[in-house]
């Protein structure tokens, strides 16, 4: 299909605007908070997933293609901005991207815009017509064109993920693989007194707690520190090279923030600077971040400028260990893996539905391959190449539980319990025994915390059944992915 867009200078196009004028082409939509900053809110508040179709995968409609014809003539004929960015600063991974969008809706280009960083002027190599206003809503994905129709969604959030869906599709091509990962540069002391650098990633989906472990400054102080380097998404190579997408601020989920337990992202969110979407906001502008009216998944569009735990370059050289994050309360807080169990993890993505994903489902446990919901292309051989590159990486593997263990009878793992983990893992500050019951190794102790009281077989009276029974459902979840290793079928998370 030929994809053909308008000139930045046609006469109906806003090429460029400043932030300023992006705000107040939207001004009709928006609310004004304490904070000066702005608040909108938007009809569909998540992500369409069933609504979104690419054509590696999918079979599309067959009106799509009138649909998009009558896009693309509508874009020459009203008024349109038009705003490029920068996607990924390392030569392997580095895209301009450029987003079109009806002028009354440039509050969507405002809080994109923020993600990224300015463009040096490059043609595109990467487009996005959104068009919020449509009849019915329609993602569709032309991933060898780079380009994607976003119709019928005002949802920041679609903007957003129709670039990064591409980094990572491409970061493949590229002999990489496209992680929906945040990523931190640990500056610490080793077991051998001397500051070492260690690099993390953290899987997860949507509101596991992702960009609270990523954004933590773990406490830290000194020649120690803990430094965002990636929120969303990233890409790891064979060397061992995590290449960043969004280098000019993060997209992050409000409900229930607090400072007392997300410090950094808390004060970047409290700014001028921040825009909000979906949160509640009352009389005189006060903002309610535990107030989940209108939606569980409130968003905030925040600078990495504001958050003081932020490095200044967005890419990883070296990634050392890697966390899959989960909430399910057969787990324990820390489980190291092997490397075909790690491959088994990734493939599983053992998760909660979020407010992120389908909002009629948050809360039910939920699968999803690599925790990641935007890939393109055969999942099993994604699996396979995780292996390869965590092996040819040299990179360690766990399990973390930021939920709770047990069920009616548990015990909460608390945002200090992760942490205090993370930090002694960094520290390579854990004994580490192989537990028969849960059939993978387990701290024995971890300073700063008393692991023994989150031992799951003391929360369950049938934790064996239990555990056999779900090892059972992995198995024949694991079974059904084509050209997938078999031997990732047969670790001890399946058997």
């Amino acid at each position: 299909m030929k994809h053909e867009f308008p000139s930045t200078d046609a006469s109906n196009i806003i090429y460029n605007p400043t932030f300023d004028e992006l705000r107040e082409f939207s001004k009709e939509l928006e609310q004004n908070t304490e904070y000066s900053s702005p608040n909108y809110v938007s009809e569909i508040k998540s992500r369409s997933s069933s609504k979104t179709k690419n054509n590696v995968d999918d079979e599309f409609e067959g009106d799509d293609q009138k649909h998009i014809s009558s896009a693309l003539e509508r874009v020459f004929t009203e008024p349109f901005v038009c705003i490029d960015r920068k996607m990924g600063r390392h030569p392997r991974l580095s895209f301009t991207c450029r987003l079109f969008v009806p002028k009354r809706y440039a509050r969507i280009a405002l809080s994109w815009a923020t993600l990224l960083e300015p463009s040096d002027g490059s043609e595109p190599d990467l487009c996005t017509l959104h068009i919020p206003d449509w009849e019915e809503t329609r993602i569709r994905i032309f991933p060898e064109d780079g380009v994607t129709y976003v119709l019928g969604s005002d949802y920041t959030g679609e903007a957003k993920k129709s670039f990064l869906r591409m980094f990572m599709y491409y970061a493949k091509k590229g002999d990489g693989l496209g992680l929906h990962a945040g990523s931190k540069q640990v500056c610490i002391y080793g077991k051998e007194g001397k500051i070492k650098e260690v690099g993390q990633i953290f899987m997860g989906l949507s509101a596991t707690g992702k960009t609270t472990l990523t954004c933590h400054g773990f406490g830290l102080s000194g020649d120690e520190n803990a430094n965002l380097v990636q929120d969303d998404v990233c890409a790891l190579f064979p060397d061992g090279l995590v290449a960043g997408s969004e280098g000019g601020g993060l997209y992050i989920k409000t409900i229930g923030l607090s400072r007392e337990d997300q410090p950094e992202i808390y004060d970047a969110t409290v700014c001028n600077n921040a825009i909000l979407e979906n949160v509640a906001v009352g009389e005189s502008g006060i903002v309610d971040f535990h107030d989940g009216t209108l939606t569980d998944n409130g968003r905030a569009s925040i600078s990495r400028f504001d958050l003081p735990n932020a490095a200044d370059e967005i890419d990883l050289e070296a990634a050392h260990q890697i966390f899959f994050i989960t909430r399910n309360p057969l787990m324990p807080p820390v489980a190291k893996l092997t490397e075909e169990e790690a491959a088994a993890a990734f493939m599983l993505g053992e998760s909660i539905e979020t407010s992120a994903g389908d909002p009629t489902k948050a809360g039910e446990p939920i699968r999803v391959v690599g925790t990641n919901p935007f890939i393109i292309g055969c999942k099993g051989e994604e699996g396979n190449l995780f292996l390869k590159l965590i092996k040819k990486a040299d990179v360690e593997c766990y399990i973390i539980n930021t939920g709770q263990v047990g069920t009616v009878n548990s015990k909460s793992v608390e945002i200090e319990h992760s942490i205090s983990i993370l930090r002694e893992i960094a520290r390579e500050n854990i004994r580490w025994e192989r537990d028969e019951k849960i059939g993978l190794s387990i701290p024995v102790e971890v300073p700063g915390m008393n692991i023994k009281e989150f031992y799951p077989p003391s929360y369950f009276e049938n934790y064996e059944q239990i555990l056999g029974d779900l090892k059972s459902e992995r198995r024949e979840y694991l079974l059904q992915f084509e050209k997938l290793d078999k031997k990732l079928t047969k670790t001890s998370l399946s058997l």
